[in-house]
C-alpha cells in the first residue's frame, strides 16, 4: 500500500469538530473529537471514536454516558482549549461555563447545540474504541453553521 496516498485519502473524509464530555462520580473528562457519525434513526444512535489511552475513554467506560457539544464555525478557539487535560473550576470546564445535562454529563452553554447519550455498545479495536450511544436528550441554543475540520487547517486522521 502507498502509505502517503492512504494518509491523503483518509484526510479527505469530512469531519465536524465536537467537544465530548462525561462525568463519573467526581471525575470529569472533556475533549475535542471529530470521529463521530449518526448510525441509526430508530433508535437514534451515534458512534464516536475515542482514544483508548485517554481520560475520556476511562470516564465514559465507567459512567456509560456522554454528551456531544457541537461547536459553531467561529469557535475554533474553544475547540483548541479541549486538546488539553480537563480542568474543572467551579462551573467552568477548561475555562468554559457548563451545566449538567440529564445524564450528568457537562453541557457547554456557549455552544450552539448538544445531545446526550447512554452507551449501548463499545467496540475496542486498534488505538481507539467506538462507543455507540443512544440519544436520550438534545437541545439547540442557536442555529449556526457547525465547525468542520477542513476549515481549521488541522488534521486528525490518515
Amino acid at each position: 500500500m502507498n502509505l502517503e496516498a492512504k494518509k491523503k485519502a483518509l484526510r479527505m473524509i469530512t469531519y465536524g469538530l465536537y467537544i465530548l464530555t462525561s462525568k463519573s462520580g467526581d471525575r470529569y473528562s472533556a475533549g475535542t473529537v471529530n470521529w463521530l457519525s449518526q448510525a441509526s434513526f430508530e433508535p437514534p444512535l451515534v458512534m464516536v471514536g475515542v482514544r483508548r489511552d485517554s481520560g475520556l475513554y476511562g470516564v465514559i467506560s465507567e459512567s456509560n454516558v456522554f454528551a456531544v457539544n457541537i461547536l459553531g464555525s467561529e469557535q475554533k478557539e474553544i475547540a483548541s482549549a479541549f486538546f488539553k487535560p480537563t480542568i474543572v473550576e467551579g462551573d467552568k470546564i477548561n475555562g468554559y461555563k457548563f451545566e449538567f445535562g440529564e445524564t450528568g454529563s457537562p453541557l457547554l452553554v456557549d455552544l450552539p447545540a448538544f445531545f446526550e447519550c447512554k452507551v449501548v455498545d463499545k467496540v475496542e479495536r486498534g488505538d481507539h474504541a467506538i462507543f455507540v450511544g443512544e440519544i436520550v436528550n438534545a437541545g439547540v441554543r442557536n442555529e449556526t453553521k457547525p465547525l468542520i475540520m477542513w476549515d481549521t487547517g488541522w488534521f486528525y486522521g490518515g
